[in-house]
C-alpha cells in the first residue's frame, strides 16, 4: 500500500471529510474483515517496531468516507475502548452487500429488511463487537 500522498485537483474533492476511528484488539485482522467482507479498500498502513498496526486508513468505495484504525493502546491520549463503536454506512446495494457480509460470516444483528421510511437496511457486528449498519437511506 502506499504511504505517499497522490492527491490530484480533480481527486482533492473526493478525499473525505470525516473519518470514523477505531482501535482493536488485533487491527490487522480487522482490516481483512473490513475489505472482505465489507468491501472498504485499504490505502495506507504503517507498522510500529513491535509489528502492531499503529495507523491504517480504508476507504469506502462508494463515497467519500473512511475508517482510521490501529491497534489499541491503553492510556494514550487518543484511546478508546475497542468493540463500542458504531456506524452507518451508505450504500446503492445493501442486497448484494449483505450477501457479502453474510458470506464472510459476519455476524447478523438486524437481517435485511425494509424500513417503515422506505430504506433497505440491516445491522451487523464485526469481530471486535462494533456495530455496523448499512442501508441506501443518504439521510434527509
Amino acid at each position: 500500500m502506499s504511504t505517499h500522498d497522490t492527491t490530484t485537483p480533480a481527486t482533492a474533492a473526493l478525499r473525505p471529510r470525516v473519518w470514523a476511528t477505531l482501535q482493536a484488539r488485533d487491527a490487522a485482522a480487522l482490516i481483512d474483515f473490513y475489505t472482505g467482507a465489507f468491501g472498504f479498500t485499504a490505502t495506507a498502513r504503517h507498522d510500529d517496531a513491535d509489528g502492531r498496526v499503529a495507523h491504517a486508513e480504508l476507504l469506502w468505495p462508494e463515497g467519500a468516507g473512511g475508517i482510521m484504525l490501529g491497534d489499541h493502546t491503553p492510556g494514550r491520549t487518543w484511546s478508546r475502548e475497542p468493540g463500542t463503536a458504531g456506524t452507518y454506512v451508505v450504500t446503492a446495494d445493501p442486497d448484494a452487500l449483505y450477501r457479502r457480509a453474510a458470506g464472510h460470516g459476519a455476524d447478523i444483528v438486524r437481517p435485511l429488511e425494509t424500513t417503515d421510511y422506505g430504506a433497505r437496511e440491516f445491522t451487523v457486528r464485526d469481530p471486535e463487537g462494533n456495530l455496523w449498519s448499512f442501508g441506501d437511506y443518504p439521510g434527509a
